[in-house]
């Protein structure tokens, strides 16, 4: 397999600081089994932010980055200087908490994800990029179980949502985890039991911002909405995709 010249540049800049004479060979072999440049890496640029991937989460894309700038934004005109509190729901690396850490000093976040060593690489990330780690809480268990008795003013989700018979390129099916890419035969399993619960988190005022599968971004609007929230709209991604689902209770 040809390693393509712009992931061999991105390599030897980001793991080793541009040093062209580093040895390689490792991560060459590693690139040629298909594992994904960033995980080889071992982090990601994430809005300003160094995300570490060493227990190996989904690697944070694009499309969430944007619209995590999106929510940055909108809490700075909601909140202005005012304290508010976020929970980072199915965290796995952290990056959107984190950057909401970064971005808003009046922001309380809290982080909720299931597996131990995700929840450990969230702590690192948060040392590694020097954030105030007083405004910050990371929790371990199955979506909303260790926030039973927590409400928040936002919630911020990117949960397991592509239907489980769709293909995926291999890199993605042999390297990344399977628990964080699907969710069922439609694709709406943890959406649907995300819908249930937020309501009992979200008081009223609360929002949810929740990505989603671009195939059903409407029913996942309307489970919402058949949940409790007063409004559920649709925003498309930087591809002009539906990808983002805004909840308000």
């Amino acid at each position: 397999m040809d390693i393509p010249k712009e992931e061999l540049m991105h390599l030897i800049r980001d793991k080793y600081h541009g040093n062209a004479q580093a040895d390689v060979s490792e991560d060459m072999k590693r690139l040629a089994a298909g594992e994904p440049l960033a995980y080889v890496i071992g982090w990601i640029h994430f809005l300003g932010l160094d995300i570490f991937l060493d227990s190996k989460p989904l690697i944070p894309r694009p499309e969430t980055e944007w619209w995590t700038e999106l929510l940055i934004e909108h809490l700075k005109v909601r909140f202005a200087g005012a304290p508010f509190t976020l929970l980072d729901l199915c965290a796995g690396s952290g990056a959107v908490g984190l950057a909401i850490l970064a971005a808003c000093p009046n922001a309380h976040v809290f982080f909720g994800e299931l597996h131990e060593p995700h929840a450990k690489l969230i702590e690192k990330n948060i040392d590694e990029n020097n954030l105030d780690g007083t405004r910050a809480v990371v929790r371990t268990g199955d979506l909303f179980a260790p926030f039973l008795h927590d409400t928040f003013d936002i919630i911020a989700a990117n949960p397991p949502y592509i239907p489980q018979a769709r293909a995926l390129e291999k890199s993605v099916i042999d390297f990344e985890p399977a628990e964080a890419l699907f969710a069922g035969t439609d694709g709406l399993d943890l959406i649907r039991r995300v819908a249930t619960h937020s309501p009992h988190h979200l008081p009223a005022g609360g929002e949810l911002w929740m990505e989603c599968d671009t195939s059903h971004a409407g029913q996942a609007a309307e489970l919402l909405r058949e949940q409790g929230a007063r409004e559920a709209t649709i925003r498309t991604d930087l591809y002009g995709r539906e990808r983002l689902v805004l909840a308000y209770y």
